[in-house]
């Protein structure tokens, strides 16, 4: 069997690695190069705390394969366990977050709900008095997702996955009857039993290719690297607050790596066209918001650089996972969320295309056809 991945981030690297361990001859077709992407832009955040089963279900079985990267693939991932901390400013959200919590604990999440005055044990850069609860796990935080990228780079080459930059995918082709058998390049035609979308922002167009229309808009979000007036313990956990849209996390020598969305403007881009650039006057919005709910950030602090990439966004900020039509099996879509939940989404796509189904997860949870009835409730913990 033959199979053609569209994609050569970290997820379609996943994809092509989990294939090829079952014996399934895999080719990568990637427009550019590897990781060049999401996966090059991606904050590298690696949580369980979600709001929804299946988003916490792929974040567990991702951090198995996170939890032992070294023993598996022989590379330092630069993994740290430092935390994440949610921060509720109203009785609505310190709700859901009870809510969420008993769900996270029930699937073996370690996270608790703070009261305000525990928040400092966690964050003591944060004025707690601004906040009615909060949310904590442990065994969340952050990984490099270039070097984690090499490292599936490099175990898909030792299983023989022939990997293939600079080769975009033109079109995919179909029988009369509708089932994809393989792709167009510039080199040429390629033939396969199955090809699997995981072009993150582009999946939408890769999909039409396919004759297939999917929810996924990419959507730009931004990074700064911040120098803060009193330096971030590397210990800090990734602190969140949902009701501004913006959060930090420790970086390097005291510096801070700011982040969020904020302002009402969310317009669809172009994958091939946006800036990748940091907007300095959103970089200044989202520093003065978090300067507001901290003390780290006075107005002494100095914006140093930043970037912007994009998320591929679905309706209800969840995955789709599925053979959307016979032959094409969609793997995109992952909100922000695709770095962290790659080696589930892997090991998921090669169900699909092995065994015909999927073991791990709810299968409707991760299916297109979600959207077609009433949305299920969507992913609240979202930034």
């Amino acid at each position: 069997m033959t199979v053609v991945v569209i994609g050569g981030g970290v997820v379609g690297m996943t994809t092509a690695y989990e294939l090829a361990t079952r014996g399934v001859d895999v080719v990568v077709c990637e427009q550019r190069s590897l990781g060049s992407g999401s996966t090059e832009r991606a904050a590298g955040g690696i949580r369980a705390q979600f709001s929804t089963p299946v988003n916490v279900e792929l974040s567990l079985e991702s951090m198995r394969v996170w939890d032992t990267f070294d023993e598996r693939f022989g590379i330092d991932i630069d993994y740290r366990q430092i935390g994440y901390l949610f921060l509720a400013r109203s009785e609505a959200a310190a709700t859901r977050f009870e809510e969420a919590v008993a769900m996270q604990n029930d699937r073996g999440v370690p996270s608790e709900l703070l009261e305000p005055d525990a928040i400092q044990d966690h964050c003591p850069g944060v004025d707690h008095e601004q906040f009615v609860a909060a949310t904590y796990s442990p065994t969340d935080g952050v990984a490099d997702p270039h070097l984690a990228l090499q490292g599936y780079a490099q175990a898909a080459a030792d299983e023989g996955v022939d990997v293939r930059t600079q080769t975009p995918v033109v079109d995919v082709l179909r029988t009369d009857a509708g089932r994809v058998t393989g792709v167009e390049t510039p080199d040429g035609r390629l033939k396969a039993e199955f090809v699997v979308n995981a072009a993150g922002p582009w999946a939408g167009e890769v999909a039409a290719m396919a004759d297939c229309e999917l929810p996924i808009t990419p959507k730009r979000r931004q990074i700064a690297v911040v120098e803060p007036g009193q330096p971030v313990p590397e210990t800090d956990p990734l602190t969140i607050d949902l009701e501004s849209g913006t959060y930090f996390r420790p970086d390097r020598d005291g510096d801070a790596l700011v982040g969020g969305h904020v302002g009402d403007a969310d317009p669809a881009c172009d994958p091939d066209g946006y800036d990748r650039s940091m907007a300095f006057p959103w970089a200044v919005e989202a520093l003065e918001t978090v300067a507001d709910w901290t003390t780290y950030f006075g107005p002494e602090s100095a914006i140093k650089r930043g970037w912007a990439g994009l998320y591929a966004v679905t309706p209800d900020e969840t995955a789709i996972v599925e053979e959307t039509v016979p032959g094409f099996v969609t793997a995109a879509g992952f909100s922000g969320h695709g770095f962290q939940h790659a080696p589930a989404t892997g090991t998921l796509v090669a169900e699909l295309v092995t065994d015909g189904e999927l073991s791990l997860v709810d299968p409707t949870a991760l299916s297109s056809d979600r959207f077609e009835t009433s949305l299920a409730r969507g992913e609240r913990n979202v930034v």
